[in-house]
Order: structure tokens, then sequence, then C-alpha cells
């Protein structure tokens, strides 16, 4: 992330800059942080993964969120854009301008060089202050591999790998199942590439 603004801001303040920005902007502890574009190969894993989970969904009372979806943790103030998100029930927003969802369930973020060790670590533990977050879903952008993480009964967060042409994500929590052939179908990315050691 990068720094757009050094100025303390309110969460209002920033939700009315954002509304009006071109770029859009990550916000925490009172500043804006103007958000990258993304690869061809981010973009297509993200419409993969709304494609499969807007169909396997559809009957089902839940709705699937692109990246223009901001999402707000109410209990550390992160405001931030995920990848895909689904939320199952009745959506909470913010305010009536319904651009802020406050309970997703599952959160996907592809990974990129710039971005991993922020969806893995602090970002991650700003998700977990979600008490509606049941799955955070971790997908690589340079190898056929996803991580996996569900909430457990006793709120401990659980790691299941899935990996190349066989692998299917199970998300047990929707009664979805989504195959890696189609996670990273059109990517032009090889089954049997192994992870670089720089999440890209």
């Amino acid at each position: 992330m990068q720094l757009a603004t050094k100025a303390k801001l309110t969460v209002q303040e920033y939700l009315a800059l954002d509304r009006q920005a071109e770029i859009k902007s990550e916000f925490l502890d009172g500043q804006m942080f103007a958000m990258a574009g993304g690869t061809e190969e981010h973009s297509l894993i993200a419409s993969n993964l709304i494609r499969e989970l807007g169909t396997q969904l559809k009957a089902k009372p839940c709705k699937v969120y692109t990246p223009d979806m901001r999402v707000k943790i109410e209990a550390t103030g992160l405001c931030t854009y995920p990848d895909v998100h689904v939320v199952c029930g009745d959506a909470r927003f913010a305010d009536a301008r319904r651009d802020t969802l406050l309970n997703p369930n599952i959160i996907f973020e592809v990974l990129s060089a710039s971005t991993a060790a922020w969806d893995r670590g602090q970002k991650f533990w700003h998700y977990r202050h979600l008490e509606s977050l049941t799955d955070y879903v971790l997908v690589s952008q340079d190898a056929w591999l996803v991580e996996h993480y569900t909430r457990q009964p006793n709120g401990v967060w659980l790691l299941e790998t899935v990996e190349g042409p066989d692998g299917v994500l199970k998300l047990s929590s929707i009664d979805a199942q989504v195959p890696l052939t189609e996670i990273f179908a059109k990517t032009g990315l090889k089954p049997e590439t192994k992870p670089s050691k720089t999440p890209a």
C-alpha cells in the first residue's frame, strides 16, 4: 500500500473522499492508502471466483460481491476492498449508501508480491475481528495454490492448502465446491508451476 494522504481523517471524511475518488483507497488509523491495480491473472482469478460462486449460490440466500464493494471492520476501523466476498442472509451496511459492508461471511484475496505479507498478516488480523467471518481464502496468482482458513467453534483458525489440477476448494459453510481448474481458467498458468519464493 502507498500512503495517499498524511492528514488524520475521520471515517466519515474518508468515505466522503473515497466515494468521489477515481482510485480506491483503504483506510486505517486516520490515513488513506491508495490501492494499486492488478495484473491480468489477478483479474481473471477474481472473475472466475465470482462466476463460479454466483452460479452455485444462485438458489441460496447468499450474495457474491466484486472488489467494488467496500468492507469495514467495526472493531478495528479498517476499511478495505476484498477481491471477492460472500454474505449469506441479511447484509449489514455502515450507512444508507449501502456501499460499505459490515458482515461478510467469506473473504477471498488474490495474492500479489506487494500485498501478500499484508494479506497474510495484519490484514488477516483485522479480518478475524469480524464475528460474521467463517472462511478466509488466499489465492496465489503464480501457482495453482489456495490457502483456506476456516474458523473453528473454539475460535481457532484452521489452515488447509489446496493445490494442483485435481484440487477442489471446499466451502462447507455455504455448501459450495470450486475446482482449481475453474479458479485458474484462462490464466495461462500451468498446473505444475511451483510457487515462487515471493508471491506474485
